[in-house]
């Protein structure tokens, strides 16, 4: 083995070895399986279509609170991942760009989002039914590239 190789190699090991070491790091977390059902009954439960729209999800006995509802579900281009729904519910803030204009319906002054705070009301249990009700309702749509043809120098 080369010496640029054992570098190389001793690099990579310690990289490895240097990601899970952060006592913040989320490796290693993992919430058990929800049950879908049970995440629909949840989302009516918080009435979340008051500030959320769902295609396929309607409740006219809820008052909307937003002109403009947040969408949930949809086509996205790229896989909205159990964490980020789990963030997304537990801490809302934590994707929002302070005044950012397609955020400006649904923020405060200080930037913080103005979804409620659910953390002390949801049970671990139907906050994983929840995510594993609205992880399907995303649907990834692969990005269409511009075929180029390509160019030859004469």
């Amino acid at each position: 083995m080369s010496f640029k190789q054992f570098l190389l190699l001793a690099l990579s090991v310690s990289y490895l070895f240097a990601c899970g070491s952060d006592p913040d790091s989320p490796a290693g977390f993992s919430l058990p399986e929800g049950d879908a059902n049970q995440g629909d009954v949840v989302f009516r439960k918080y009435e979340c279509l008051a500030c959320h729209n769902l295609t396929g999800v309607e409740d006219p006995t809820i008052n909307k609170e937003f002109d403009q509802p947040v969408v949930l579900g949809g086509t996205t281009s790229k896989v909205k991942t159990y964490a980020q729904l789990v963030t997304a519910i537990i801490n809302p803030s934590h994707k929002i760009a302070p005044r950012a204009p397609r955020f400006e319906p649904v923020v405060n002054e200080d930037g913080s989002s103005k979804m409620r705070i659910y953390n002390d009301v949801m049970t671990v249990s139907e906050l994983i039914d929840l995510v594993a009700f609205l992880q399907p309702q995303y649907k990834v749509k692969p990005i269409q590239y511009t075929p180029y043809h390509s160019y030859h120098i004469p």
